[in-house]
């Protein structure tokens, strides 16, 4: 079964956090590079989620003046 727009937005943001949770461990090790690395994904990771979100609003904003 598809996963609603929702749900998918939910796992972004999901992953978003579980990214900057692995990049605040590597930071937390001292192993800086990696930290660097997944800093970088979590962000990215991050943007996508807040872009999917944003998407969302402005087609249920659509759909409700329609």
């Amino acid at each position: 079964m598809p996963q609603s727009s929702h749900s998918q937005s939910a796992e972004l943001h999901n992953l978003a956090a579980h990214a900057h949770a692995a990049a605040a461990a590597a930071h937390g090790k001292a192993d800086h590079l990696t930290a660097h690395e997944l800093s970088k994904k979590a962000r990215e990771l991050s943007e996508n989620a807040h872009r999917h979100t944003e998407q969302l609003a402005e087609e249920k904003q659509k759909a409700a003046k329609a």
